[in-house]
């Protein structure tokens, strides 16, 4: 397809990427997986984290928004099945790309011969002083269909074992170091400071309102999380100990935390035939 000249090619950190520049922000999109590299709003440090160091591809890039589709983890699927599906390892391609009236920029983008039997997958991305990112998912097929899902973020920061999320308080959530055993109850922000189990997190917070905000005192800055139809949020960082064993971690732990909107665990989405299914994340930043 033709670019419009806010969209470019080229690599980005040995990748090829299509590159976007607005007005109001920066964006980075790999060929991929087609994984959100890097996010920057004017003025900004980047929202996102990548790693830098990486294995050749088709290893999973580590960072930015992996997409995991159409499982979750392996969940529903057999041992020998891709962690988070396929199409975080497939290339993809870029269908559309438009400059919006507004000055931002949006383009749709499809994985190339990674669709899960009748699912259908397609995504939109609205580059601007927010940015939009939304998954769609179609039920071809004439049977039901079940999926799980997530946009798996690496949110950059200035030291994980600081920050704080506020938007679970009083839920109930899953941990998957007590292999999902019983629901427990979050009361007041998620941190890494848990006295049960400190400096790590793997969670599942099912039945969530939507809204998160990640406080940052070291970058002095607030990321604002709005998702729609999105049932559950995922907060994850290995901790010191296990990012010792993960050679795109290391210590780099410390640079960020993973909030994901999400329908995973006991948030399963049920595909009629010909039914569709949409999934979106709105980032935003400001000072502290």
């Amino acid at each position: 397809m033709q670019l419009i000249p806010e969209v470019t090619t080229g690599l980005y950190h040995g990748l090829e990427a299509w590159q976007v520049q607005t007005a109001s922000a920066t964006a980075v999109i790999s060929v991929f997986g087609g994984q959100l590299l890097s996010y920057v709003p004017a003025g900004q440090p980047d929202l996102l984290w990548l790693s830098p160091t990486r294995a050749a591809l088709p290893t999973p890039i580590r960072g930015g928004v992996p997409i995991c589709w159409p499982w979750f983890g392996r969940q529903g699927q057999p041992a020998d099945a891709p962690a988070h599906g396929r199409v975080r390892t497939a290339r993809w391609q870029l269908q559309q790309a438009s400059r919006l009236p507004d000055g931002d920029v949006e383009l749709e983008l499809v994985p190339v011969r990674a669709d899960a039997a009748a699912l259908r997958l397609s995504m939109q991305l609205r580059i601007g002083a927010r940015l939009h990112q939304q998954l769609h998912s179609h039920n071809t097929g004439a049977d039901p269909v079940t999926l799980t899902q997530a946009l798996h973020s690496y949110f950059r920061v200035g030291d994980a074992t600081r920050v704080e999320v506020d938007g679970v308080d009083g839920l109930h959530y899953l941990d998957k170091y007590e292999d999902y055993a019983q629901p427990r109850l979050q009361q007041g922000p998620w941190h890494l400071r848990d006295p049960r189990d400190p400096g790590r997190s793997d969670r599942i917070y099912p039945g969530t309102s939507g809204h998160y905000v990640l406080r940052d005192p070291v970058l002095q800055r607030r990321i604002d999380i709005h998702s729609e139809g999105s049932h559950t949020l995922v907060a994850w960082n290995p901790g010191a100990e296990a990012a010792a064993q993960m050679a795109d971690v290391g210590e780099g732990w410390h640079d960020y935390v993973c909030l994901e909107v999400a329908n995973a665990g006991p948030d399963v989405i049920e595909l009629a035939p010909g039914a569709s299914h949409r999934m979106d994340q709105i980032l935003s930043s400001s000072a502290l």
